[in-house]
């Protein structure tokens, strides 16, 4: 039985989708700075998933230094937006696109703007998110969740973040960032992917 989690992220958008879709687990649910590990880990792997592992097997590794956290299960998550037109940039550099400082509304709108003139049917993308899990008893798992969609032609919506306003899907008429917080967790690459990874918790 899984009581303690620890998800190896800083980002409170992510920890609320997090909490949403995992709370029926029965865990206490903390993100990496709740539990007062500082580790800056260099995710250096070539894809979603190699990174995802690397994260997790090393804040496990901090985790198991705490009094408290020797049993607790270290999820983390290595998530990216795939565009097919620019060979599945920018992929695993996601986050690092255009300079880590640099505003997704710069990101977002560079991206457009590389698209300028693209037609839609060649305008298709998907969100990637690999989530790994690192185990007490120093096993690990690892899943993968996608949302597909195309690139927009504007940036529209605010109830998503990164690269959620250019993300448009086109069964719904609208971005991910105009989707309910709800719909968006039934819907998205890492709700997918922590309804894989709940399964393979409530195994454990």
């Amino acid at each position: 039985m899984v009581d303690k989690i620890i998800f190896a992220t800083g980002n409170e958008h992510k920890m609320v989708e997090i909490r949403m879709i995992l709370k029926d687990l029965g865990a206490e649910i903390l993100s990496q700075r709740e539990a007062g590990i500082r580790a800056d880990v260099v995710e250096d792997g070539a894809t979603f998933e190699e990174n995802a592992l690397i994260k997790a097997k090393e804040i496990a590794r901090e985790a198991g230094k705490l009094p408290g956290f020797e049993n607790a299960v270290v999820l983390a998550d290595d998530s990216g937006l795939e565009i097919d037109y620019l060979n599945k940039e920018p992929g695993i550099y996601s986050a690092r696109y255009m300079g880590e400082d640099t505003s997704y509304d710069i990101k977002n709108q560079n991206l457009i703007d590389r698209l300028d003139n693209v037609p839609d049917e060649k305008r298709t993308a998907r969100f990637v998110c690999a989530i790994a899990a690192a185990f007490p008893d120093g096993s690990s798992a690892v899943v993968r969740g996608t949302m597909e969609g195309i690139i927009g032609h504007e940036i529209i919506g605010e109830n998503g973040f990164g690269y959620d306003p250019i993300f448009y899907l086109p069964e719904y008429g609208c971005t991910s960032a105009q989707l309910a917080p709800e719909k968006k967790n039934e819907l998205s690459h890492r709700g997918e992917g922590l309804r894989k990874m709940r399964r393979i918790l409530a195994e454990h």
